[in-house]
């Protein structure tokens, strides 16, 4: 089957029928019909339609290798760097539907696909069987145009540096037993957005999880495998209506935490499992983490150019253009998306191969823009607060502007330059981005999306060499002592 429509995404989700709950309620419905899940469901199936429009054919899709049928570029194994650019191109033309706001669009897990099987002879390491089982998902994956959710993090019990779990049950999803037909996992795993509305769920160990045989495992199964359980947060979708929550009636992806209740997991699904060695490897030697950083920053890019727009918005109905300080707050908007922009062309241009043939763009780069982002994003949103100001507290419903109140409103609420109902409109637009629950999940999302900013500061500076500092020795060197 070639790339799929969002029709086809949909009827796939809901014959799954995986084992969701929800606000205490386990959905029992169609996915698609409940009223949490069918925004951000409805959003994901208009993506993979978008795939399918004649005009983005020639970038979101490539002839594959096996088949020879159109299949997404998200699964593209980039050799070179006209491959790089053009998946870039592909993820942006997906971010800009959202306006950057689905931060696990299929894309995203895709390419973290796309990175491990092109380096799954490491998973021979332990078994040579695990490395077909890598490379038949993928293949699967991209010939059916599967997507997924993952899960990395452990439940946070206790953070400090030195814990390690000693309770009477097991908390941490672990493996508690190997059979014949496969592994046994036991336990529970942390923020698998969009858990329960994707075709399968990736697992893998992060962090000081990896040294512990235990936890030290990696697989992929069906949303609906026996045993397993999604348990949603509350959600932020809180009224169907697009004029009062223009984003999360639509892009709320909803975080889950993973139960494995004894899950059976069958050697074919299995990449390793009680081997550390692998589990550091398969980060170390692959290229996932630079290839997904590319992808990300790529989609944040679009995320800011959104939010640089509606701060253009917001200063044109109120027309405060006039004032420094706005001049100020949106050139340092745009140097900001001009900065990301550089370090993704960067990237791209001193790209190289690895040693799986994978083009690769410069981790220097890519490095720069992980640090980068998460001062950026909180401070747009401050930036979008600032301009907005107690306007963005002083907001009516539709319900309001289909009452007898109306005539208050139009008179009360308008705008320098739109009606009060258009003022509204975008008004709400920027309160759901930066105010709402919604809004603030987004905040916290990007800041810690791959980690903590001190730790990776850390991992930074341990992982760059001292060749400024020959810039130094040599200017010193040509005046002698």
């Amino acid at each position: 089957m070639p790339a799929r429509s969002g029709k086809q995404y949909l009827e796939a989700i809901n014959r799954m029928r995986a084992n969701v709950w929800i606000d205490g309620k386990k959905v029992t419905g169609t996915m698609s019909g409940h009223p949490s899940l069918k925004g951000v469901m409805k959003s994901t199936a208009d993506l993979y339609d978008v795939q399918l429009l004649k005009g983005n054919q020639d970038i979101m899709t490539f002839r594959s290798p096996s088949t020879g049928n159109q299949v997404g570029t998200s699964f593209l194994k980039p050799e070179t760097k006209e491959d790089l650019e053009k998946r870039r191109l592909s993820t942006q033309l997906w971010a800009k539907e959202s306006g950057g706001m689905l931060g696990r669009s299929p894309d995203y897990m895709n390419t973290v696909m796309m990175a491990f099987a092109s380096s799954s002879e490491i998973f021979s390491l332990q078994d040579k069987r695990f490395t077909k089982n890598m490379d038949t998902l993928f293949e699967q994956a991209r010939e059916r145009d599967l997507c997924f959710t993952h899960t990395f993090i452990n439940p946070q019990v206790n953070r400090a540096s030195y814990y390690t779990e000693n309770f009477s049950q097991t908390i941490a999803a672990q493996t508690i037993d190997i059979k014949e037909d496969g592994i046994v996992i036991q336990g529970a795993r942390l923020l698998a957005t969009q858990g329960g509305i994707t075709d399968e769920i990736l697992v893998y160990p992060s962090g000081g999880a990896a040294s512990n045989p235990e936890m030290a495992y990696g697989f992929s199964i069906p949303s609906n495998t026996p045993g397993l359980k999604f348990i949603s947060r509350e959600p932020y979708s809180y009224r169907e209506s697009v004029f009062d929550h223009p984003l999360s009636s639509r892009f709320d992806e909803l975080d889950m935490i993973v139960v494995f209740d004894q899950v059976l997991v069958p050697w074919e699904r299995v990449f390793f499992y009680q081997h550390p060695e692998v589990a550091l490897k398969a980060y170390k030697d692959s290229s996932f983490h630079v290839l997904a950083v590319h992808q990300v920053t790529s989609r944040r890019i679009v995320k800011l150019e959104f939010m640089l727009g509606l701060a253009r918005k917001l200063i044109n109905i109120i027309q405060v253009g006039e004032y420094p300080h706005i001049h100020e707050k949106i050139s340092e908007m745009k140097v900001g998306i001009e900065s990301l922009k550089g370090l993704v062309l960067a990237g791209e241009r001193n790209a190289v191969q690895d040693k799986w043939g994978v083009m690769v763009p410069d981790k220097n780069p890519m490095d720069a823009a992980v640090m980068l982002f998460p001062r950026l994003y909180p401070r747009f949103v401050e930036i979008i607060q600032l301009i907005g100001a107690s306007g963005l507290a002083s907001l009516p419903t539709i319900s309001d502007f289909n009452s007898e109140i109306r005539d208050d409103l139009d008179l009360y609420m308008q705008a320098a330059t739109v009606s009060a109902k258009e003022r509204v409109k975008i008004f709400r637009l920027a309160w759901d981005m930066t105010m709402s629950s919604f809004g603030s999940r987004q905040t916290l999302y990007e800041r810690f999306f791959f980690g903590d900013a001190i730790r990776l500061a850390t991992g930074h500076y341990l992982n760059t060499n001292d060749g400024e500092a020959g810039i130094v020795d040599s200017f010193l060197d040509k005046y002698g002592h």
